[in-house]
């Protein structure tokens, strides 16, 4: 099983650099200046599932790069096309329907890096008038410039200007989704869709890229070395429940909790949890509510009785608090633990994406005794790029997570490669037909799987995920399911090579007084996390990076150099010394 990384052509277009990752225009530079993430062509169908392209025959030469596309479904077939002259790149995009398709969207999407937050941004809209406003410091919420026919602003030593045409575009933070990015796409939200592109229509849009180099050059300064600092108690660390069908293999727990999820509407919620209960743990539970019976969460509490609860919390999966935990869900859920007597921590926030913690955190009430929220970094595009570089925006979530939970603590997991569910889908999630788990349950009919949970790079980046997420203020942390497509085992119980990492992070997090040791990446590819006690730091150190790497870790105790093969992860320690002078 490989990580999938897809094979890197480079492209010269006269003083342009490009990257062409599949159907993807990637890595845009112009005279070494970086310009833009990506550039690429979408297609989005009714439940804004993306249909993938695929490549046809590449042509072009020293100022032309031109790319056949289609979709794997048949719908759209047509070529995307980028043309360089000096300063000027323009690329442009034609997509003919193959036959009538009802689509959310269809056209150019603008990848900006996220390293230009804070930059000034200079708006041109489709009435001719200008704006002045800035890319997002923090997350936004929702989306920050609207009606954009130009963009003006300065990043990396160069002035860029972008013009678009043939629709009317909008900017959305798509860090919310720990996505490296700001996008930019066609067509605005605030129009009906799904919309209708008939057989033989064609859709055409054109992007125009200026460049010019500016005074205010930026002084790039690498670095190869990780400090870490003691940040409180390192945060538990647990899997989800299993959500595959039956047989259940025998498999040791791991970690201290097991989180699991009960969709109050199935008819296998029962069976679910008498599965959870199997492996010992104390359970934290999510409730989903029955939109047609929400009174049944008492009903879900009862039967969990003699089961120890670490944690609970509710959401609707209907109505405006949509997957998310407001005052009326979770009013449900304290009502029907008081009847029957149980008192766990009762939590809350969201159960799909930060997108809708941040968006809707007016909703949940103030009284909660901890904040949730979950982390997916293959939402808008299934590229391993898009895994390894959602990590250094983990950071920014759990960072900006912690700030909103004002104190309280932070519980983020289940993550998963994958979305468990479809947040956004215009019909019904499926259910099992059966009470018991022959078929699964949950993800198992909501989510996607992807092969990569087997790779073995994925043991380094669950790593690197915990060094970034593993911010002051969370408190547990948890990943993926105990076993099956979406576990840290195979079906049939056997570990995969992310459950070493898993062990591995849940020795550092039962070391008795144990306090976790954290600190920033130099560039979101070398990473490390400990745990300290009176004797030792005992560290893990990962590489996500596809080529070999070297570094210096360092604590207040000492320092160690590290050399790790690409996408991999290693454990040191850093004995304590005596200080002379004490």
């Amino acid at each position: 099983m490989t990580w999938n990384r897809p094979e890197r052509d480079e492209r010269t277009l006269g003083d342009w650099k490009i990257e062409r990752r599949d159907d993807e225009l990637a890595d845009l530079q112009w005279r070494g200046h970086q310009v833009l993430r990506s550039i690429r062509a979408v297609v989005r169908d009714g439940d804004w599932n993306t249909l993938p392209l695929t490549v046809g025959e590449i042509t072009g030469d020293d100022s032309r790069l031109e790319i056949a596309v289609r979709t794997t479904e048949p719908a759209f077939e047509g070529v995307l096309r980028a043309t360089a002259d000096a300063a000027e790149l323009v690329v442009a995009l034609d997509l003919r329907a193959t036959r009538d398709v009802d689509t959310n969207r269809t056209g150019l999407v603008v990848l900006h890096p996220p390293q230009v937050a804070g930059a000034a941004l200079q708006v041109g809209h489709s009435d001719g008038t200008t704006e002045q406003t800035a890319f997002p410091g923090r997350i936004s919420a929702h989306q920050p410039v609207f009606d954009i026919t130009t963009l003006g602003w300065t990043h990396d030593g160069a002035g860029i200007d972008l013009a678009f045409d043939g629709d009317v575009f909008e900017m959305e933070d798509q860090r919310n989704w720990t996505d490296a990015s700001f996008k930019t796409y066609n067509r605005p939200l605030s129009l009906p869709f799904p919309y209708r592109v008939s057989a033989g229509e064609h859709v055409v849009q054109t992007l125009r890229i200026q460049a010019q180099e500016t005074t205010d050059v930026e002084i790039r300064i690498a670095s190869d070395i990780i400090h870490l600092t003691p940040a409180g108690p390192f945060p538990s660390v647990g899997v989800a429940a299993a959500s595959a069908p039956d047989p259940a293999p025998t498999v040791d727990p791991v970690g201290t909790t097991l989180l699991v999820e009960l969709d109050l509407a199935s008819r296998d919620w029962r069976a679910a949890i008498a599965r959870a209960a199997t492996s010992g743990l104390p359970l934290d539970v999510r409730f989903v509510l029955d939109p047609a019976a929400p009174e049944k969460i008492s009903d879900a509490v009862a039967v969990l009785a003699g089961i120890d609860l670490a944690r609970a919390t509710a959401f609707h999966q209907v109505s405006d608090a949509r997957h998310v935990s407001d005052g009326e869900a979770i009013d449900l859920l304290r009502a029907a633990l008081a009847a029957h007597g149980r008192t766990p921590a009762v939590i809350g926030g969201s159960r799909s994406h930060f997108t809708e913690l941040n968006r809707e955190l007016h909703r949940l009430p103030h009284d909660l005794d901890g904040i949730a929220v979950t982390v997916t970094p293959l939402f808008h595009s299934v590229d391993t790029e898009q895994i390894v570089e959602s990590v250094e925006m983990q950071r920014l979530v759990a960072e900006e997570t912690v700030a909103r939970a004002a104190g309280r603590p932070v519980h983020i997991g289940p993550v998963s490669l994958r979305p468990r569910f479809n947040d956004v889908a215009a019909s019904p999630q499926p259910l099992s037909p059966y009470d018991d788990l022959r078929d699964g349950y949950g993800p198992q009919f909501t989510g996607t799987d992807d092969d990569r949970q087997q790779a073995p790079e994925l043991a380094a980046w669950t790593i690197a995920s915990a060094a970034a997420l593993a911010v002051p203020g969370v408190a547990s942390l948890v990943w993926f399911e105990e076993w099956g497509p979406r576990g840290i085992r195979s079906r049939d119980g056997e570990d995969l090579p992310v459950a070493s990492a898993l062990r591995a992070l849940a020795v550092l997090a039962a070391r008795d007084g144990a306090t976790s040791l954290t600190g920033p990446s130099p560039d979101g590819l070398l990473w490390a996390i400990g745990s300290r006690t009176a004797a030792t730091d005992d560290i893990l150190v990962a590489n996500i990076a596809d080529e070999p790497r070297s570094l210096h870790v360092s604590t207040d105790r000492g320092e160690a150099a590290v050399a790790l093969a690409p996408s991999t992860f290693t454990r040191i320690s850093l004995p304590r010394t005596e200080d002379p002078h004490a």
